[in-house]
């Protein structure tokens, strides 16, 4: 019976006489209630059940262990409670036992109990109970298991004790997860039996002492992660023959001493290194130049020092270099230059001298480079990371000049003497001024002559430009653009006018034209406001303004609009809540980097503009997205300038007892006051990353008698609910089961994104402002 991947919702029925049923597959549906408590009665020949993905709840029935010919039992991420039953040994055929992502244990001893059971099933392969709230000491019998399993999860869970001596018998294992629990002491000598293994996951634990040579055994181990424990002493040289390693971390320990040579040379299929938050001292090893598909770098919060190893810019896949804190010196590697791929680099409080090398500005795909604390001097680069104010750190360099204005370096000074210039005879100077003159009245007559042609032919005239750059457009070609403002090339209306797509003539795109309607109240300020927070601002997350039309039509009523770049792909609102187009599904990877660009538009009008700007009606109908998913923060209808962060001076400061903003997305103050702050976007920010994880609106029925959407995601951190989440992102880790259940802790690893995510817009939307998270925060714990 295969009805899993559906949207099947309700309890589950009483199981009647199901004595021919092998499998049944309910996985990845909407069922919620118990699972009948006859099952293993009425169903004894069954040999899989996959419920995995459902909501459902309750114990797990005794019964199941009536069920001899069972072999697979995976009931994963529901919301199981009480005990595992003890008699589950009596599943002799059982291969696989998956129950993970339950609330399964009391947190009492004798959670774990079941485990001694399990001793009796001879042919069990796979073993998951991660992510529940089981409590105890792995018992020593696990050495029983059988000498058949390969896969044992047991993390995220309240395990205290030692790892047992006796899991060295459980010679075929090929994965061990044992990450976030209590786990102590040090890591038995007999792990190196497993040389089968290939994951090998004890991060967040409390185990101490060295770490054991015999790892050297696991030839075939490709994943190690040993962070966050209190492991002391150096890295056993022994680890260099584990040649196959993809992935090490044993990054915030007590580990020291220098790095063993010949360690990083065997390591020619790593991918990702971290040894950050440790005591490593000396310099690094030459031998790194072997680690060529390295992609991820971490040694920072360490006391490294010696020169940047030259042999780095072999790791040509590099995307992120961390080394600060150290105390390195000598120059920044002109060489790194060819390292293409690098995104994030942060080389600060160290002793590094020299300049900035300006191969930098070259690297196509770095977003972000932190040099600050450093002895470095001389000119700053112009192009690339450096013309980002957000994106380029320098604090505590004194001897830096140039760059960028925003930056407030001082100028540089060429020490070379300038050239003295040969002094023009009168005659020339008198040639050179004919000449130029002459010209001139050329290219006037031309000109001239060209249009009165044009004019008789009654040609369209193509658009005159503004001293500023700006298209002059009449009311008259907006009209013949829009087609005369039909209603096919209506995009939307809010609330001062309505929004039309339109192609102006010799223009490269379309664009849209945003007529405000005179007669709402407001909507002739509402302009005003616009071309005063537009007419200086420009990021690439903010809308492009093309030009404004203030005029008048054909009936002699006053005119107003404004003309913006085109988005093709409409508005985060579109996307979020339009259900019936199921081509418009945002994913996860998508939220997010629509959550980081609104954040780094908001950044840029609170700090990088001359002049603060105060959006005050930040919401996902103003969130336009380009052809490439890139969002554009849009309609400035209500910004407010402000002088300071901390006045408000002045007509654009003033407070008003009209609410500022729209419902659902305004901050609490501005209900009181009326006076606007920066921190107003940020409420409303946090409102949106909420409605972008859990999919509701913050002015949906759910939300009454004092419960809100801030509250809502509130509560449901603090008790661990999933239930929060937008059902098409759970849908989506259901579509990825089936490769992601064989990375280890893919999925869990997913799960906390979204709770991260959730916490960042929790921490946005409080109440009180003044707690509210920085916007510079929030971008850096969304990255």
């Amino acid at each position: 019976m295969y009805i899993g991947a559906n949207k099947l919702s309700g309890s589950v029925p009483p199981v009647h006489n199901f004595s021919s049923l092998l499998v049944l597959d309910a996985a990845e549906n909407q069922l919620s209630g118990n699972l009948p408590p006859e099952i293993g009665c009425t169903c004894p020949n069954l040999e899989a059940i996959f419920i995995a993905l459902n909501q459902l709840t309750g114990e797990i029935p005794r019964s199941i262990s009536n069920i001899s010919s069972l072999e697979l039992f995976d009931i994963a991420l529901n919301g199981f409670t009480g005990s595992v039953p003890e008699n589950m040994g009596n599943l002799r055929n059982l291969l696989v036992l998956n129950i993970p992502g339950n609330y399964l244990g009391s947190g009492k001893p004798g959670d774990l109990s079941f485990l001694s059971s399990l001793s009796n099933c001879s042919r069990l392969q796979s073993l998951a109970i991660n992510y529940n709230h089981l409590y105890g000491v792995i018992p020593d019998f696990v050495a029983n298991f059988s000498i058949w399993l390969e896969e044992l999860f047991m993390g995220d869970n309240q395990i205290i004790g030692r790892i047992p001596q006796g899991i060295g018998n459980l010679i075929n294992l090929d994965l061990v997860e044992m990450k976030g629990t209590f786990i102590s002491g040090e890591i038995p000598i007999s792990i190196g039996n497993l040389q089968n293994l290939e994951g090998l996951y004890l991060g967040f634990n409390h185990l101490s002492g060295k770490i054991p040579s015999s790892i050297g055994n696991l030839s075939r181990l490709s994943d190690l992660d040993l962070s966050n424990n209190k492991f002391a002493g150096a890295i056993p040289l022994s680890l260099k023959q584990c040649t196959n390693l993809q992935k090490l971390d044993l990054s915030t320990n007590n580990l020291n001493g220098s790095t063993p040579y010949q360690l990083f040379g065997a390591f020619e299929r790593l991918i990702y290194l971290n040894l950050s938050h440790n005591s490593f001292t000396g310099s690094l090893p030459s031998d790194m130049r072997n680690m060529k598909n390295l992609v991820e770098f971490y040694v920072h919060n360490n006391n490294f020092h010696g020169e940047i190893p030259l042999t780095l810019v072999e790791s040509l896949e590099l995307t992120t270099l961390f080394m600060q804190k150290n105390s390195f010196h000598g120059t920044i590697p002109q060489s790194f230059a060819s390292l293409r791929a690098l995104e994030n680099i942060d080389l600060s409080n160290n002793n590094l001298s020299g300049t900035i090398p300006p191969e930098l500005q070259k690297l196509p795909f770095l977003v972000r480079l932190n040099l600050s604390f450093t002895q470095l001097e001389g000119a700053v680069p112009k192009k690339g990371v450096f013309k980002n104010a957000t994106g380029f750190s320098f604090f505590g360099n004194k001897k830096l000049c140039g760059g960028i204005p925003k930056l407030q370096f001082p100028k540089c000074f060429s020490e070379k003497p300038k050239e003295k210039g040969k002094v023009l005879s009168t005659k020339t100077i008198i040639a050179i001024i004919i000449s130029i003159l002459l010209g001139s009245i050329l290219v006037v007559l031309l000109v001239y002559h060209s249009l009165r042609h044009k004019a008789r032919r009654g040609t369209f005239m193509p658009s005159s430009l503004f001293d500023n750059g700006c298209l002059r457009l009449s009311y008259k070609q907006l009209l013949e653009c829009t087609h005369g403002f039909a209603s096919s090339n209506l995009i939307g209306t809010g609330s001062f006018g309505s929004v039309y797509k339109g192609v102006i003539y010799q223009h490269e795109k379309p664009v849209a034209v945003k007529v405000l309607n005179l007669r709402n109240h407001g909507a002739a300020r509402s302009f005003i406001a616009e071309c005063k927070a537009l007419r200086k601002i420009r990021h690439r997350n903010l809308l492009k303004i093309i030009t404004s039309c203030s005029s008048i039509d054909y009936q002699g009523n006053e005119f107003k609009a404004l003309v913006f770049e085109f988005m093709p792909n409409g508005s985060l609102e579109s996307w979020l809540h339009e259900q019936h187009d199921q081509s418009r599904y945002l994913n996860f990877a998508q939220r997010l980097d629509i959550a980081i660009d609104m954040a780094n538009a908001i950044d840029y009008l609170h700090h990088g503009c001359e002049t603060m700007v105060v959006h005050c009606d930040l919401k996902p109908s103003n969130v336009l997205l380009d052809d490439d998913m890139v969002a554009h923060v849009a309609d400035f209808g209500m910004a407010k300038l402000l002088s300071t962060v901390t006045s408000n001076i002045g007509s654009d400061q003033t407070s008003s007892s009209v609410i500022k903003g729209t419902i659902g997305y305004v901050a609490p103050e501005y209900g009181m006051s009326g006076s606007v702050s920066p921190e107003g976007d940020i409420y409303s920010y946090g409102i949106m990353l909420l409605e972008m994880i859990t999919g509701r609106r913050p002015t949906c029925d759910l939300f009454h008698d004092g419960l809100s959407l801030h509250n809502f995601c509130k509560m449901a951190l603090q008790e661990g609910l999933k239930e929060i989440f937008d059902v098409r992102l759970v849908e989506e880790i259901g579509v990825n089961w089936k490769r992601i259940r064989n990375k280890p802790n893919m999925e869990a690893e997913i799960w906390e994104c979204f709770v991260s995510f959730t916490k960042i817009g929790v921490s946005c939307s409080t109440e009180v402002a003044t707690d509210r998270l920085r916007i510079r925060d929030a971008i850096i714990e969304l990255h």
